[in-house]
């Protein structure tokens, strides 16, 4: 239940995003910053992420929660673009790497969606974004955050 432990605090973040997901320009990524603060909720069995993306003008927010019959998180993304909550992904931590898959549309179409978090230290770590259009044959990265930890900051 303490998987996410590690996250709690503010963070920069460095993006890296695919302008076109899914497309034949699947080579042209854009990045920009972002500032994450993450607090815990319901004594570590969940936690709300707030980020700004000061150079695109939104912002996002996610809500992790473990399900303790299950074993497995499930974290849910939205931003305020849209203002919906997108369907969650769900999956779990071996060691400092935790997988989380889900199903989702983009463009019309029926994804699979894999996220993965890297634990890289206590002061860095890694969110990497994949989707797949093809049931889970072939994956797609298309979104990495790296995380650095703002020290003296208060989530």
């Amino acid at each position: 239940m303490d998987d996410f432990d590690f996250l709690h605090g503010v963070w920069d973040v460095a993006n890296r995003r695919l302008a076109e997901p899914l497309s034949d320009r699947s080579d042209d990524w854009q990045e920009f910053p972002g500032r994450a603060s993450v607090r815990p909720l319901f004594g570590g069995a969940g936690n709300i992420d707030e980020i700004t993306f000061p150079t695109l003008g939104y912002q996002g927010v996610t809500l992790r929660l473990y399900d303790p019959e299950r074993k497995q998180w499930a974290i849910h993304w939205s931003d305020s673009r849209s203002g919906r909550l997108d369907p969650p992904v769900t999956g779990s931590f071996t060691g400092d790497r935790g997988d989380f898959h889900g199903d989702d549309a983009y463009g019309g179409r029926a994804i699979r969606v894999h996220f993965t978090w890297l634990r890289l230290g206590h002061d860095t770590a890694r969110w990497e974004q994949e989707f797949s259009a093809d049931g889970g044959r072939s994956w797609e990265r298309n979104w990495v955050m790296d995380l650095s930890r703002v020290r003296g900051a208060e989530a």
